[in-house]
């Protein structure tokens, strides 16, 4: 009985949040159906998401044969790969000296942290192509990871899930002779999967969506990045093909979706434990 009564009386919160869940999915149930639609059926005046014809051969036949699918799909692997990197080899260690080292200056480099979260990442576009442009690094991968590595939000979310690691096992771990980087990586990432698996999930996810940056640096499909080989995709190949179009940012996307449903749970135990210590 207890556990009937803790049901029904969750009951409207779940259905609210399924509700909820289930309208943020729609545009992108909308994609996936008229990705299997002829053109003549995805605009008209009655909303069907099953098709009348199945059109799924043609739509996703015409993208693997006209466009380098699989060069798109491993340039997002290098770039999102190679981005955080880099972003967990800086971050990991900052958030830890800004949790758990006591030097001076800490809280002035913790708001200076504070105040890169608020540059847009469009600010340092030009000056960052007249560099890799002088230095003839466009059109490679170096120009499409290097502005990344540095992320003031890994720093911050790290800081913020480091603060919550109790002090007693950094101690133990100095009592042992360990040094500071061997506690870094040894004791503290360990212990700060959670963290490190929702941060990758947010930073994946917005590289390998990033139109900006990959628009000015690529040119070309060598160095196109999933976003940019739909717009490639489009400007060259599909023009007002809808259906192709869809089918095109389902394959660009379905990588996303996999990997976010196969770390969901860390995912949400990371952003629940990382909280906002001060």
């Amino acid at each position: 009985m207890p556990e009937r009564t803790s049901l029904l009386r969750d009951l409207p919160r779940l259905l609210f949040l399924a509700a909820a869940g289930l309208l943020m999915l729609m545009p992108y149930i909308w994609m996936a159906a008229a990705s299997l639609k002829p053109l003549d059926e995805i605009f008209r005046a009655s909303l069907s998401l099953w098709p009348e014809r199945f059109f799924a051969v043609e739509n996703y036949g015409k993208v693997f044969a006209r466009i380098p699918v699989g060069l798109y799909l491993w340039n997002g692997v290098v770039v999102c790969g190679g981005i955080l990197l880099f972003q967990v080899l800086f971050a990991v260690p900052a958030g830890y000296a800004l949790a758990k080292l006591r030097f001076r200056g800490r809280e002035l480099v913790f708001g200076a942290v504070m105040l890169g979260l608020l540059v847009p990442p469009h600010v340092p576009a030009l000056p960052l192509y007249a560099a890799f442009s002088q230095v003839g690094l466009l059109n490679t991968y170096t120009a499409l990871i290097a502005p990344f590595t540095i992320s003031v939000f890994a720093i911050f979310l790290f800081r913020q899930f480091f603060k919550s690691l109790p002090d007693d096992l950094i101690h133990a771990a100095r009592l042992d002779g360990m040094s500071e980087m061997a506690i870094v990586w040894r004791v503290v990432l360990p212990n700060a999967w959670p963290a490190a698996t929702a941060f990758a999930i947010f930073s994946v996810v917005a590289h390998w969506n990033d139109l900006f940056w990959p628009l000015i640096i690529a040119n070309g499909d060598s160095h196109a990045t999933p976003a940019l080989g739909v717009l490639f995709f489009r400007s060259a190949e599909a023009g007002d093909d809808f259906g192709a179009l869809m089918a095109a940012a389902m394959i660009m996307t379905a990588p996303l979706v996999i990997a976010f449903l196969l770390a969901q749970r860390r995912f949400v135990e990371g952003i629940a434990s990382t909280g906002l210590k001060g």
